[in-house]
């Protein structure tokens, strides 16, 4: 099913909660708010979420790193993908995907997958110290790769799925809320960039492939970063921003190395929208960073992305309805009219935590040209927010 039979109003779920609730009356209640789309997580990482309106229980704790479809092994390489238990009791995404009263899409989480990266080390993302984020699968790493490529070509093949969300398709920075993530340091912008920095041996000789010392980088990363945790010196916010910004302006190989770390990003999404069924739907959820603008980083050149498949779906996680306006004015002059914005919005706190704000929110994309909407997510949200969204529904064309 494709968006010209349709339009994109859909809402964030995950398998657990439509199973507990029942795939009826779950696509009832979103009908009833003027929804057309269910976006259900196809693959997911872990989590510690509360449930508001739970039925058995109130705090799941979801499998790590799991799918919540029935995958073809012969769609992928080495790296193959766990299935979670609820599937063997029920194929959620197939009852959706077999109603003809809502349209299914497929939320794929790629390269985030912990119990992927402790079991395949070799593939994760290394810092500058040879240190292992086992959150991050490399996008550098040809088996990490081939990995994300068959999730979204066989989700679109084997299910009747309008088309997939991709989620964390890049670089995952420093800081990813890992559990118990501590340190008693005051963290700042410089350090946590060059923390983020993936030196994997892919990553590097990928990066040698076209002329970068990422080598020479790497150790000179290191030795910055070893001088800086050995002092007694906490830069402060905007020095270290500053401090940033002349690190990429005056290290030729710095900047050159994250123009690859886009071109490694960017080279991944135009294998998966070649893989993919040829009518499904592909859009990008580029980057955990807010603003949006702060993708480039994790290796998300937004305009690349939105010419390679022509939706970015933006999270505009933000506390007001004026920063959603800025972001939102930013993403169109960077896209330049060349792909379609859908926007992911969370009707709650920590977020837009009044109706007032969420429906000015709302008001503001849509008359920004925003037209496709989806709200994260029905399990974690009060009935009262929900409602929220089927007012601010009545509100679009």
């Amino acid at each position: 099913m494709s968006s010209a039979k349709g339009r994109y109003r859909a809402l964030y779920t995950y398998a657990w909660d439509l199973a507990e609730a029942g795939v009826d009356a779950a696509v009832n209640e979103f009908q009833r708010l003027g929804l057309e789309t269910v976006t259900m997580a196809a693959s997911y990482h872990a989590g510690k979420f509360l449930r508001p309106h739970g039925l058995n229980g109130k705090v799941y704790f979801p499998d790590d790193g799991t799918v919540y479809f029935r995958p073809d092994p012969s769609r992928y390489g080495g790296l193959k993908p766990v299935v979670n238990p609820i599937v063997g009791q029920r194929d959620v995404l197939r009852e959706l995907c077999e109603r003809k009263d809502v349209a299914t899409n497929a939320w794929l989480v790629l390269l985030h997958n912990s119990r992927l990266g402790l079991a395949n080390p070799d593939m994760c993302s290394q810092n500058a110290f040879g240190d292992r984020y086992i959150y991050s699968l490399s996008p550098s790493h040809p088996d990490a790769r081939a990995y994300a490529v068959g999730l979204a070509r066989d989700v679109t093949e084997n299910y009747n799925v309008r088309g997939i969300s991709m989620e964390s398709p890049g670089f995952a920075p420093y800081a990813h809320g890992y559990h118990h993530e501590f340190s008693l340091f005051r963290h700042n912008r410089w350090m946590d960039c060059l923390l983020g920095l993936d030196f994997s041996p892919h990553a590097i000789s990928r990066a040698k492939q076209v002329g970068i010392d990422a080598e020479r980088l790497r150790a000179q990363v290191a030795e910055d970063l070893q001088s800086y945790l050995a002092s007694d010196i906490d830069f402060p916010d905007d020095m270290a921003e500053a401090f940033w910004l002349a690190d990429v302006q005056a290290d030729g190989d710095l900047r050159r190395y994250l123009d690859f770390r886009s071109n490694e990003v960017t080279s991944l999404v135009q294998e998966i929208r070649a893989a993919v069924r040829p009518d499904a739907e592909v859009a990008v959820i580029p980057s955990v960073a807010r603003p949006t603008g702060g993708a480039w980083y994790e290796g998300s050149d937004l305009k690349s992305l939105a010419e390679t498949t022509g939706i970015i779906e933006a999270c505009f996680y933000e506390p007001s309805a004026a920063r959603i306006r800025s972001d939102l004015f930013d993403i169109k002059r960077r896209l330049r009219g060349t792909s379609a914005i859908r926007a992911i919005m969370r009707p709650a706190h920590p977020d837009l935590n009044t109706k007032a704000e969420f429906l000015d929110a709302v008001a503001g994309l849509r008359d920004g040209g925003v037209t496709e909407f989806a709200f994260y997510n029905w399990g974690h949200l009060r009935r009262s927010n929900l409602e929220w969204i089927g007012e601010a529904m009545r509100m679009l064309p």
